[in-house]
């Protein structure tokens, strides 16, 4: 199985979000991400959405996603170039001045024009405010719970958009 990505573009009303989401807990696939959010037009939500599945799995998805009348739009994200950004935010606590001095260093070896920062600081504690693609934030995280005893996490979903220009692709 692979992580796959799809866009939807919906119709922006009440319980469209409900839908879709119960397309995929009544099938049994397990959603990895859903964002959503609307886009220029203030009717159309887009959504983002990474599940694993297999290709025979996958292709259904996207045969029940395209038969809902909600469903405007089905884009298949998974081979294609793209732009993805996931927001994450790592709470490192019990940090003595070593250990907020090496928070503030692994923030600065990330940071990729403002993509990680300390954005709050406390007694012993630092927040990480991070928007790095899926992969580098699981880097992230696997080097903070090496480096510090009490880490907590809370993503928040991965955002994704089809590249414009030919030198991703």
């Amino acid at each position: 199985m692979k992580n796959r990505w799809i866009a939807l573009y919906v119709e922006n009303q009440v319980g469209v979000l409900a839908k879709v989401s119960g397309l995929f807990s009544a099938k049994s696939y397990n959603l990895q991400t859903l964002t959503v959010g609307t886009t220029e037009q203030e009717d159309v939500s887009r959504m983002t959405i990474s599940v694993k599945a297999d290709d025979v799995t996958f292709e259904q998805i996207k045969k029940q996603l395209n038969a809902m009348v909600e469903v405007i739009k089905v884009i298949d994200l998974t081979t294609i170039p793209i732009h993805m950004k996931e927001i994450l935010y790592a709470t490192v606590h019990g940090l003595d001045s070593v250990g907020k001095t090496e928070a503030f260093q692994i923030a600065e070896v990330f940071d990729r024009g403002g993509s990680v920062k300390i954005c709050d600081i406390g007694g012993d504690t630092v927040l990480f405010e991070c928007t790095l693609t899926e992969n580098k934030n699981n880097e992230l995280i696997a080097l903070l719970k090496s480096r510090f005893k009490k880490v907590q996490i809370v993503r928040g979903g991965a955002v994704a958009v089809e590249a414009i220009s030919r030198s991703n692709r």
